[in-house]
Parts: structure tokens; sequence; C-alpha cells
């Protein structure tokens, strides 16, 4: 009974996610030794009134009286620091794909966040976190590329999500973690009068040469006014970048943006 006190004080305190530092924090206001907590914890997983997201970390129960399910979002930022929801799960936030994804994809700068072992139920896998059957997939960038995004709030909890412009770039740097570049590069049709050009040009300009050129290139194919960013034009690169980076090495070339069209079919036939 004591532990299901201490879940209810969690509750009271907006705890739905915590760790075992903050039930330790929390046990002595409800007479829980510290020596039982670990024991109240397992008989509280037991019995389903919480779950383990990983390692000293832990979600209450939505069945438990008067707590909101704990929303997908709101896990991605507990499990790793700094995090953004991003690509294919922040292309569906936005409205930029018409798919589901069921992976929960998080830009991260934290290496540790990007696990290697095996896919084992509320532990890291080759691919990501698995727990209460989801997968959560982490992409690491560095440091200086951590930016573009915004704040949305979920359950009355803070999320931090990609911005729909950054959320098109990383379409155009990982499409596989987009649903596969036809998906990234339809989500600039799917946009439309919403996009940020400017925004979009200084971000792509803050990232890398190849993925500016591709901007450029799939910009001015559904029609937006380049005009004003020749700098996306003028950009100096050697040699030609591939359109879709997981793509092969072939297909023709535009000597404009420097760009190697490898899509399959005519371009013109890709819609």
């Amino acid at each position: 009974m004591l532990g299901v006190e201490l879940v209810r004080l969690l509750a009271s305190e907006g705890d739905r996610i915590f760790s075992i530092d903050r039930a330790r924090q929390l046990a002595p206001r409800v007479g829980l030794r510290d020596s039982y907590l670990c024991e109240a914890l397992y008989h509280l997983r037991q019995n389903n009134w919480i779950a383990p997201i990983r390692r000293g970390l832990y979600v209450l129960s939505s069945g438990f009286p008067r707590v909101a399910p704990v929303r997908e979002f709101e896990i991605a930022m507990s499990l790793a620091r700094p995090a953004a929801v991003s690509h294919w799960s922040a292309m569906n936030h936005h409205g930029l794909t018409e798919q589901i994804p069921r992976t929960i994809f998080v830009l991260t700068t934290t290496e540790s966040s990007v696990p290697r072992k095996r896919n084992i139920e509320n532990k890291k896998s080759r691919r990501g976190y698995l727990t209460q059957g989801t997968l959560y997939r982490f992409v690491q960038v560095r440091p200086e590329n951590f930016f573009g995004m915004e704040e949305i709030w979920i359950a009355n909890t803070p999320v931090s999500i990609t911005d729909p412009e950054r959320t098109l770039l990383d379409g155009l740097i990982r499409p596989q973690h987009c649903g596969g570049f036809a998906e990234a590069f339809h989500a600039f049709n799917a946009i439309g009068d919403r996009l940020n050009i400017k925004r979009i040009v200084e971000y792509a300009l803050r990232l890398n040469i190849a993925v500016a050129k591709r901007l450029g290139w799939v910009l001015e194919y559904w029609g937006y006014d380049l005009s004003e960013f020749s700098e996306l034009l003028e950009l100096p690169v050697k040699g030609y970048r591939k359109l879709d980076p997981t793509g092969p090495r072939k297909g023709p070339c535009s000597s404009r943006w420097m760009i190697q069209e490898n899509l399959p079919g005519k371009i013109g036939s890709w819609q």
C-alpha cells in the first residue's frame, strides 16, 4: 500500500514519468523506507501500476485513477538530453505526410542515446529503445547542427519538435528516416504556402553544401520563387551531389545545381 501511495504522490506532483532518484526523494513523504523502495517498485511493476521505460526510468500506468495516458512524444523527451521529435514523426505532426510512422524518431547530440545492443523489450537495441510496443529511434547530430526546433504542448507537458523547415531538410539528409526519398520529396509540395523559404535557406546554409544544393533543386522543381536566394545557386561545389543520398550514383546530372538526379524513371513522371 505504501507503494500505491507513492504512485498517488508522484501523480499529484506531475511526475507521470519518473526516475528512481525522484521516487527516492518522495518516498519518505509516504513513510516508505529507502531499503524497501526497490522492492516496492518491483511490486508496482508486477501489478501494472508502473511500467519501465529504460533502466531507472518509469512511467505511471494510465490505468491508475486520474492519471492521463502518457504520450509517445513525452516518453521521447525523457530518453535523451537534448532531444527533439524529428524526421518522419515530425513530418506526420506537421501534416507533411499521410503515412503514420510506427517508430518515434528523436534528434539528439548524445552518443549514449544511440543504442547498439539487441532488440529487447524495454532495453536499448541496435535500432533504438523498444518500450511498451513503441520503438524510439535516435538520430545523432553534432551540437552545432542541433537547431530548428519549436515547442509544442502535450497534456500540459512541453515537447521539443523540429519545425517544418528543419524537418524538410532532415528528409534531404536522411530520407531513410522519413519513409524514403519519395516521402521527403513530396513533403515540399505538401507544405505549400506554409513554407518559410528564408528560414529553410538559412538552415541549409548552416548545414552543408550538399543539403543546400539539394534544397535549391527541389524548391525550383516545385515552383518556389528563388529570385532572392541566389546564394544557393552560387555556392561553390566540386563534383556532383546525389539528389537522393541513399540512392545509387546514376542518372542525369544538372549542371545548374551540380545535382545528379538519381531518381527511378524520368523526373517528370515521378510525382
